[in-house]
């Protein structure tokens, strides 16, 4: 049996979904956004408009094949004028692993994103702890909720410098943390972040394969993220 919206999820939010050339999971997460109870609008890298959506999410993939690094052709992509735009005027964006690389390149999240530190493609069920319920998309968690998501990626390796990650620790900007195992090298076990105002979210795992009993993981726990930004529009 397929996990359905819940009632206080039932609206009309619209949920762009951006697909880059080299876009793996556009359609499961599309997919994710209409299970939770949103209208799932696929957007094209080449749109000059966001067609009015509500929110928008950069899906997994390997974008123009990750050449040069992971992430730096998508981010001039002509559609993320509009996404960088309207993410600065408070437009809540989620990016998923290559997305989570696009944010960084550019500039709405810190750091960067680095190859494995065992030079290895790894997929992998992941354990995470949420480290933050205060962001549009993590509302439906409960702050130090341990959550299993799938993972798999072959540059999931966040790094930043000493005073970026003490500011990420001090503000509360670290989203979600590995644990039991970290399986890319992040520094300071860090698997998402967030932005200042909590709108733009990035992580390596892929919650849009864990949001149905029967399907991908078996599990549910990633459902939350696309659950908890319906709430959040809709109570806005």
């Amino acid at each position: 049996m397929t996990a359905g919206p819940t009632p206080a999820a039932r609206s009309n939010t619209r949920v762009g979904v951006v697909t880059f050339p080299g876009s793996l999971d556009d359609r499961d997460t599309q997919r994710a956004i209409r299970l939770a109870g949103a209208e799932a609008v696929p957007l094209w890298h080449k749109d000059k408009s966001l067609q009015q959506v509500d929110a928008v999410v950069l899906p997994g993939g390997f974008s123009y094949g990750d050449y040069l690094r992971a992430g730096a052709i998508s981010r001039f992509s002509p559609l993320m004028e509009k996404v960088i735009d309207g993410a600065r005027a408070g437009l809540p964006v989620l990016g998923i692993c290559n997305g989570f690389q696009v944010l960084t390149e550019a500039h709405l999240l810190p750091g960067a994103m680095l190859g494995n530190d065992h030079l290895h493609f790894v997929c992998r069920d992941q354990k995470l702890r949420v480290e933050n319920t205060a962001t549009a998309w993590t509302g439906d968690y409960a702050a130090g909720q341990e959550i299993h998501i799938p993972l798999k990626n072959m540059d999931g390796r966040y790094v930043a410098d000493s005073r970026t990650l003490d500011m990420l620790e001090a503000e509360g900007r670290v989203a979600f943390r590995y644990l039991d195992v970290n399986p890319n090298g992040s520094l300071r076990d860090i698997a998402g972040i967030t932005n200042e105002a909590g709108n733009v979210v990035g992580l390596m795992p892929h919650p849009e394969h864990a949001v149905e009993p029967l399907v991908g993981s078996g599990r549910t726990d990633g459902l939350p993220f696309f659950t908890s930004i319906i709430k959040k529009l809709v109570s806005a």
